[in-house]
């Protein structure tokens, strides 16, 4: 069987990392082998940007020197990590992708679309995931979760949580084959068989 490659998208509390791992367990009860995954990160090369993006104050990066971090370390994860697991017949599962810079740099960040793609197009060879969720909450519940995390701190902090879940709508709604919408985090567990 081939491999497959899956993001789970959302604003901060959504839910990711929770129904990453609840998925993973599903598939693995199912005898897929996943490998699960984070951007920024998953690579040695990747996790040593996000420790740069993690650390200082929040407006230490320029939304275009922050696009570029993230477009290396995502360059670096797909090479390294994601395509050859997918080689080697593996469903890997990663909390954020391309949708997350979409939303947080080309979005709020101001940049735009398409200069987003245009640095994946040059990092990654523009390559996407098989399947997008994107979880969405109430923006009350996704600030109180993300408010009431243990984790590290968010690379986001302080933004405006609502207005960065209303951009992941946008590229959804143009992947309508690639992404799906999960408004109730509970819907996972109801995918269908591979």
């Amino acid at each position: 069987m081939p491999g497959r490659f899956i993001s789970l998208e959302g604003g901060e509390g959504a839910g990711k990392s929770t129904q990453l791992m609840q998925l993973a367990s599903s598939l693995r009860g199912r005898g897929i082998d996943v490998v699960e995954t984070r951007e920024p990160g998953g690579s040695a090369g990747a996790e040593a940007i996000r420790a740069l993006l993690l650390q200082g104050e929040e407006d230490r990066w320029t939304p275009g020197a922050e696009a570029l971090l993230f477009a290396a370390a995502r360059a670096d994860h797909v090479a390294k990590l994601i395509k050859p697991a997918l080689a080697e017949g593996k469903w890997v599962i990663s909390d954020r992708f391309l949708d997350s810079s979409i939303a947080y740099q080309g979005g709020a960040g101001g940049l735009g679309t398409e200069v987003i793609r245009q640095l994946h197009r040059i990092g990654s060879g523009g390559f996407l995931p098989d399947r997008t969720l994107l979880l969405e909450l109430p923006a009350q519940a996704a600030a109180e979760r993300a408010s009431s995390a243990t984790e590290e701190p968010a690379i986001v902090s302080g933004r405006a949580i609502a207005d960065i879940t209303r951009r992941w709508r946008r590229p959804s709604a143009r992947s309508p084959r690639r992404s799906r919408t999960v408004f109730e985090p509970s819907m996972l567990r109801e995918l269908p068989k591979p």
